[in-house]
């Protein structure tokens, strides 16, 4: 259900403090300074899909500053993509800004200090993702802080429509079906990134990007099944497994890495998940895909430094090893 929360105190001082929390607990710590020159009522209509939180906001003119102080008090896991509905806004981050006007979105990493400044009243709709589910480096993401997109066309375009049609539907969805469109959601962002950064041609026909999401989405519905092969993959989508690896060589990946670190990800969740009497690792393993116990055990301690069972206790704390 979406969670409303707005600000009607009568105190300009009262209005303000309140705010300040509602904007920092819905988001990341920030500094809020009001310009308003009239009352004005702001809320914020937030909710969740998936890992994906996306919040309206309405208000008056304002400003807020993610500074290092308001860093140091966490939420630095965070990227914030801000589609602008009405009002005009300023972004700085990373020396650079971006003049927003209604149609268009800048991406902003609560990692590093960043200012947003809304001289007029405004309507805004924020998606924020953990970067771990974006799988780019913060250098990877300065390629879009501080940067203007537009929401009407190209790769900029596809994301900004799959998400404003995410946020109209949000209640909707069931938690795993919204799980896997939170994905997808991180996969549209990953790629806007790629090729900001010139790793993918922007002249690329649109249905090659689009091509790309929807082989991702086809391998997540099949991760639990250890058949799952290139070749499948390609007759899945009536496309050779040639051009395949040429989808994923373009994010510097290839098909069998990219599912391998999918099934390696499901299987840290389920490990995390539930008490003593929860799944073995095996177990665990064999539901995404993994034949060989001993190879599964070899390949997550690669990826997260320790043994999956040693995961296991450490995620479920000392209630779970007693």
């Amino acid at each position: 259900m979406p969670q409303v929360t707005t600000t009607a105190a009568p105190s300009v001082t009262e209005r303000a403090d309140h705010w300040h929390s509602l904007v920092s607990g819905t988001f990341v710590p920030l500094d809020v300074t009001l310009h308003e020159r009239e009352h004005a009522v702001g809320t914020i209509v937030s909710q969740h899909v998936g890992s994906l939180q996306i919040s309206e906001v309405e208000a008056g003119p304002q400003s807020v500053t993610r500074n290092r102080r308001r860093i140091a008090q966490g939420g630095g896991q965070y990227v914030t993509l801000t589609l602008q509905h009405r009002g005009t806004a300023r972004l700085t981050q990373h020396g650079r800004q971006a003049l927003v006007v209604p149609g268009t979105f800048t991406c902003s990493d609560a990692g590093q200090p960043y200012r947003r400044e809304q001289p007029d009243d405004f309507r805004f709709t924020a998606f924020r993702l953990p970067k771990e589910d974006i799988g780019v480096s913060d250098d990877d993401l300065r390629a879009v802080t501080g940067t203007l997109f537009d929401g009407r066309s190209g790769t900029a375009g596809l994301l900004a429509g799959y998400l404003a049609r995410l946020a109209e539907q949000a209640s909707g969805f069931a938690p795993d079906t919204g799980h896997r469109l939170a994905l997808t959601a991180a996969d549209l962002l990953a790629v806007l990134v790629r090729e900001r950064q010139g790793r993918l041609d922007p002249r690329a026909p649109e249905a090659a990007r689009g091509m790309l999401v929807r082989v991702k989405e086809y391998v997540r519905q099949h991760l639990a099944d250890p058949g799952l092969s290139p070749e499948r993959i390609a007759a899945a989508h009536h496309i050779s497994v040639r051009h395949l690896h040429r989808l994923f060589q373009a994010e510097g990946t290839s098909v069998g890495r990219w599912m391998h670190r999918e099934r390696l990800d499901r299987c840290r969740r389920d490990l995390s998940r539930g008490s003593g009497n929860g799944p073995t690792v095996s177990a665990v393993a064999q539901s995404w895909g993994f034949v060989s116990p001993s190879h599964f055990s070899r390949a997550f301690r690669a990826a997260y430094g320790m043994s999956p069972r040693e995961w296991q206790t450490a995620s479920r704390g000392p209630a779970g090893t007693g």
